[in-house]
Protein backbone atom coordinates (compact mmCIF):
# COMPACT_ATOMS: atom_id res chain seq x y z
CA UNK A 1 0.00 0.00 0.00
CA UNK A 2 2.97 2.26 -0.46
CA UNK A 3 1.79 5.52 -1.97
CA UNK A 4 -1.87 4.85 -1.14
CA UNK A 5 -3.98 7.26 0.90
CA UNK A 6 -7.17 6.68 2.86
CA UNK A 7 -9.93 7.86 0.55
CA UNK A 8 -13.08 7.16 2.57
CA UNK A 9 -14.73 5.08 5.25
CA UNK A 10 -16.96 2.32 3.90
CA UNK A 11 -20.18 1.93 5.88
CA UNK A 12 -20.90 -1.80 5.47
CA UNK A 13 -19.90 -5.02 3.75
CA UNK A 14 -22.37 -4.55 0.88
CA UNK A 15 -21.11 -1.07 0.08
CA UNK A 16 -17.54 -2.42 0.19
CA UNK A 17 -18.40 -5.22 -2.23
CA UNK A 18 -20.16 -2.91 -4.71
CA UNK A 19 -17.35 -0.36 -4.55
CA UNK A 20 -14.70 -3.05 -5.09
CA UNK A 21 -16.55 -4.35 -8.16
CA UNK A 22 -16.85 -0.90 -9.71
CA UNK A 23 -13.20 -0.03 -9.02
CA UNK A 24 -12.02 -3.34 -10.46
CA UNK A 25 -14.20 -2.81 -13.56
CA UNK A 26 -12.66 0.63 -14.06
CA UNK A 27 -9.17 -0.73 -13.31
CA UNK A 28 -8.62 1.70 -10.46
CA UNK A 29 -5.97 0.37 -8.07
CA UNK A 30 -7.32 0.14 -4.53
CA UNK A 31 -7.29 -1.77 -1.27
CA UNK A 32 -10.19 -2.27 1.10
CA UNK A 33 -9.28 -2.74 4.75
CA UNK A 34 -11.87 -3.96 7.23
CA UNK A 35 -11.94 -2.61 10.77
CA UNK A 36 -13.01 -6.04 12.06
CA UNK A 37 -10.96 -7.26 14.98
CA UNK A 38 -11.63 -10.80 16.23
CA UNK A 39 -10.42 -9.89 19.72
CA UNK A 40 -13.23 -7.34 20.04
CA UNK A 41 -15.77 -9.26 17.93
CA UNK A 42 -16.35 -6.42 15.49
CA UNK A 43 -16.95 -3.75 18.12
CA UNK A 44 -15.02 -1.12 16.17
CA UNK A 45 -17.04 -1.72 13.01
CA UNK A 46 -20.18 -0.62 14.85
CA UNK A 47 -18.44 2.59 15.90
CA UNK A 48 -16.18 3.44 12.96
CA UNK A 49 -17.82 1.85 9.91
CA UNK A 50 -17.03 -1.42 8.12
CA UNK A 51 -13.60 -0.32 6.95
CA UNK A 52 -11.82 2.04 4.60
CA UNK A 53 -10.80 2.24 0.97
CA UNK A 54 -7.21 3.18 0.13
CA UNK A 55 -5.93 4.20 -3.31
CA UNK A 56 -3.28 6.31 -5.05
CA UNK A 57 -3.96 10.05 -4.53
CA UNK A 58 -4.67 10.64 -8.22
CA UNK A 59 -7.81 8.43 -7.96
CA UNK A 60 -9.12 9.95 -4.74
CA UNK A 61 -11.70 12.29 -6.33
CA UNK A 62 -13.04 9.64 -8.70
CA UNK A 63 -13.48 7.09 -5.90
CA UNK A 64 -15.18 9.66 -3.67
CA UNK A 65 -17.57 10.44 -6.53
CA UNK A 66 -18.34 6.73 -7.10
CA UNK A 67 -18.98 6.20 -3.39
CA UNK A 68 -21.25 9.25 -3.18
CA UNK A 69 -23.20 7.93 -6.17
CA UNK A 70 -23.61 4.52 -4.51
CA UNK A 71 -24.92 6.15 -1.36
CA UNK A 72 -27.53 8.28 -3.13
CA UNK A 73 -28.95 5.60 -5.43
CA UNK A 74 -32.33 4.25 -4.33
CA UNK A 75 -32.43 0.48 -3.70
CA UNK A 76 -33.35 -1.65 -6.72
CA UNK A 77 -36.88 -3.00 -6.71
CA UNK A 78 -37.48 -6.65 -7.44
Amino acid sequence: MEGYVKVAVVENQFEAHLLAEILAERRIPHTLKSYYDAAYDGLFQAQKGWGAVYAPPEHEAEIAEILASLRTQPPAEE
